[in-house]
């Protein structure tokens, strides 16, 4: 089986779009986005998350605040009182404020990943995946002042958002989790909440789990070697995983990983505006294949989303990475 290759989900956000805000300038963009996939020579695409972008929160590029902010009895505006007690809480040191405050039973609100989901569709025919970020990272953001229970909290994320996702036919639904890395100890309802949203995809599902890019800087601290318990309970059809940054020493830990879950292996490093050769990118390829057997490795990808580089950059990494591919595969011979 050949090895495909994908994107994590975030892009560069574009200038043009930036000054003059619109749904046509948005549907424009996306197509850019797309478009610049597509020549590159990706196997699959996705929408590059330009419409999550919010100016005031650029550090996390939307991937938090576009998820909660819109759903019912969720309390975006943030008091002093808040912002104290949720500095109580144990494993988001990296957050001075809660995204938002839970108040109520979460309800959809005005969330619909349907009509994103739909608009992207239609601007291409290529393969395409749509990225949801996951209901552990959701839930530890927030001041749950309702539930009064993570776990529940979770729970109940997942069962809005997975009523929606039960009507997202992209060819891969990818959720991202990137708190779990650093709290290993909250694998058992971690994985139980995500699987809800899992079970819900009508085609292929899959996981991103990374150490964290929070403006460029590595969060979470943990190992690989702590989370397969985690993702050996995750009911899906592959993983993305975070390795470039970090290196490869720790991709023998994967062999403990389910043989029906696929390994998608990060080969390109974000965290760098140094653009890789397609002979490094095939050596990576070649590193984590010796350990775990090529026919595990169902996809390589970069580490996470390209969304803090510079346009430029994000694009020849695009381009490396399935040159590399090919490389690695002997398909420029």
């Amino acid at each position: 089986m050949a090895i495909k290759t994908t994107v994590v989900g975030s892009y560069p956000m574009i200038d043009w779009l930036v000054r003059a805000p619109s749904r046509q300038a948005l549907h424009d963009a996306t197509a850019v986005v797309l478009k610049t996939q597509e020549l590159a020579g990706l196997d699959v695409i996705a929408d590059g998350e330009l419409y999550r972008f919010d100016v005031n929160h650029p550090e996390t590029n939307g991937m938090i605040d576009y998820f909660v902010r819109p759903l019912e009895n969720v309390r975006s505006s943030v008091t002093r009182a808040d912002a104290r007690a949720f500095q109580q809480q144990a494993g988001m040191g990296f957050r001075k404020h809660p995204a938002a405050v839970v108040e109520g039973p979460v309800g959809p609100g005005t969330l619909d990943l349907v009509a994103d989901y739909r608009r992207v569709r239609r601007l291409t025919t290529a393969p395409l995946k749509f990225t949801i970020t996951g209901p552990h990272m959701l839930s530890k953001t927030l001041l749950d002042a309702h539930y009064q229970d993570r776990p529940a909290l979770a729970h109940a994320l997942a069962e809005v958002m997975a009523e929606q996702v039960r009507e997202i036919d992209a060819d891969v639904v990818q959720f991202d989790e990137a708190n779990i890395t650093g709290a290993p100890d909250e694998a058992e309802w971690a994985a139980a909440a995500l699987n809800v949203l899992l079970d819900a995809v009508p085609k292929t599902p899959a996981v991103h789990m990374c150490f964290g890019n929070y403006g460029g800087q590595s969060i979470q601290r943990g190992t690989w070697q702590a989370l397969i318990g985690y993702i050996n309970r995750l009911h899906t059809d592959h993983m993305v995983l975070e390795f470039a940054f970090r290196g490869y020493d720790e991709v023998q830990y994967l062999r403990d990983a389910r043989p029906e879950i696929g390994l998608g292996i990060g080969v390109i490093d974000i965290k760098t505006t140094v653009v890789e050769s397609p002979d490094e990118v095939a050596r990576r390829i070649e590193t984590a294949a010796n350990v775990v057997g090529v026919e595990r490795i169902h996809y390589i990808h970069p580490d996470c989303g390209f969304w803090m580089l510079q346009r430029s950059i994000a694009d020849a990494k695009m381009r490396v990475l399935v040159q590399g591919r090919d490389l690695f595969e002997g398909r420029n011979s």
